[in-house]
């Protein structure tokens, strides 16, 4: 349990700390104009106080990761622990701060406007694109994961009428079917409306709710499950078939969103458009992410110890076919009884769901960004909503969880080389140390570089270290291109 405190003591540290290290380094100034204020529109631009801001923020980059990804992370056993809190504080902190503060300085510009103005435009038109696909990725997945979770949750025959058989050989039952219906037409309605009616009413509540969950989790481990939390004892690791799941770079991508993700970027300009001032950036940006990687960190451990240890754990795993959810349940109904963990469920379906309608907002404001289209008027927004929507329930329906959610974490992971590659330009032509975010993005280039060759999904190269070799010489090409722009920003700015 020592290796658990001190990854808290240092997550927690980090905010009074190197967070206040990076309000120096983005030059916080609390006389700066803001864009809720230059832009108000009273649909995406507008005020709100930082307490709300700060857990929507939360809310909308937390969703499934910090609980999914981290007890799926913890059967490598207690290197997830590093893994979130050096990831956490050094690459998903500072990556969700300052790329926020980047979006705040320019009007509350969507991250791929962000990236072709310091990348260029061609790697722009890429990542309009990728992000846009990212987005309905991600809520074509945080539409069906809730709705699985609460038909299980529901003692019906229904579950037992197939509706169809989707072609990836999923079968939707009328209740499952339902319940998806249900999640939609709340997704095309909080998606429309402007950002204060339902996003700034009901979130925060949400947000205090993902808060509690893990403060519950957390008192079971202090009271029963700390003595079966296993310590650091060096890089090993301890997955059931570690041959196929190196640790680099499948760690790296399991545990995402408690570390780092490039979908935080993506969420970060929808706050970036509501906070009254620059002096909010500390907590909104880096506070939340310091307060997922808590959470993260919190459902590892407790993934650790519920089944007596990672071997406990990873059999876990095999016998429940991999299904996050059920460990989740498993682990309320344990731990917190069967009346608290139906709050537990709806917390997680909470997170995923509220999640998934921001990621399709963002995918709304990413287009309109894209082709000019204002969105102040309802006619406008949803010529772009319908479409988006409907590519989400076409994925849903014709890829496995499994597959959509590899393919999620990759790009996931990939979108946050292109905001770290962006960050160290930002910071070059300001003259400030580029190290901040050059070492992250030259790590996180080779993960997503060698996930390309090691992967499964992908290449799926035998021989390992070949595959190792070929990540490490594209990871060298993608740096020197990038290194490019950043000398070449540095003499624009000489």
């Amino acid at each position: 349990m020592i290796t658990f405190l001190v990854c808290l003591a240092l997550l927690i540290a980090a905010y009074f700390t190197y967070g206040r290290y990076l309000d120096r380094v983005a030059g916080i100034r609390n006389t700066a104009e803001v864009p809720s204020k230059t832009h108000f529109d009273g649909v995406d631009y507008i005020p709100m106080p930082r307490w709300k801001t700060f857990l929507i923020q939360l809310l909308n980059i937390a969703g499934l990761g910090p609980i999914f990804g981290a007890l799926l992370g913890a059967v490598y056993g207690p290197v997830a622990f590093v893994w979130i809190t050096l990831g956490g504080i050094f690459f998903g902190a500072m990556h969700d701060y300052l790329g926020g503060v980047i979006s705040l300085r320019n009007g509350g510009l969507s991250l791929p406007e962000i990236i072709g103005k310091y990348l260029g435009t061609n790697t722009k038109a890429v990542m309009r694109w990728v992000s846009v696909l990212l987005m309905i990725l991600v809520g074509a997945v945080f539409m069906s994961q809730p709705a699985e979770l609460i038909a299980e949750r529901l003692p019906s025959e229904a579950l037992d009428a197939v509706a169809f058989v989707s072609p990836a050989g999923h079968s939707f039952s009328w209740l499952l079917l339902i319940i998806l219906a249900c999640i939609l037409v709340y997704y095309v309605v909080a998606t429309l409306l402007p950002i204060d009616k339902i996003i700034g009413k009901i979130y925060p509540l949400f947000g205090m709710l993902l808060v509690f969950m893990a403060l519950g989790i957390l008192v079971a481990i202090f009271t029963t499950y700390g003595s079966d939390i296993p310590e650091f004892s060096g890089f090993r690791n301890m997955k059931s078939d570690a041959h196929n799941f190196p640790l680099v770079p499948m760690l790296f991508t399991t545990i995402a969103c408690g570390a780092i993700s490039g979908f935080h970027a993506t969420q970060s300009p929808l706050m970036a458009r509501c906070m009254r001032n620059e002096n909010e950036s500390r907590m909104v940006f880096y506070g939340a992410m310091i307060s997922e990687s808590v959470i993260a960190l919190i459902w590892a451990a407790i993934g650790m110890s519920f089944w007596g240890g990672v071997e406990g754990l990873n059999e876990a795993v095999a016998t429940y076919g991999g299904k996050a959810s059920v460990l989740v349940d498993k682990i309320a109904t344990t731990t917190l009884g069967d009346f608290l963990a139906y709050f537990v469920i709806f917390g997680v379906v909470a997170c995923a769901i509220t999640s998934g309608d921001t990621a399709f907002r963002s995918a709304r404001l990413i287009v309109a960004d894209m082709i000019g289209v204002e969105q102040k008027s309802l006619s406008k927004r949803m010529l772009i909503c319908l479409p988006v929507f409907a590519l989400g329930l076409v994925i849903i329906f014709l890829l496995p969880f499994g597959t959509i959610w590899s393919y999620f974490a990759w790009m996931n992971q990939a979108l946050s080389v292109f905001t770290l590659w962006t960050i160290t330009v930002w910071l070059r032509e300001r003259g400030k140390p580029i190290w901040i975010s050059l070492i992250p993005a030259l790590v996180m280039t080779y993960v997503c570089s060698s996930y390309i060759f090691v992967s499964p999904l992908m290449c799926g190269m035998a021989n390992r270290t070949l595959a190792y070799l070929l990540g490490g010489v594209l990871t060298l090409l993608i740096s020197l291109f990038m290194m490019k722009k950043v000398v070449g920003y540095g003499k624009k700015s000489a």
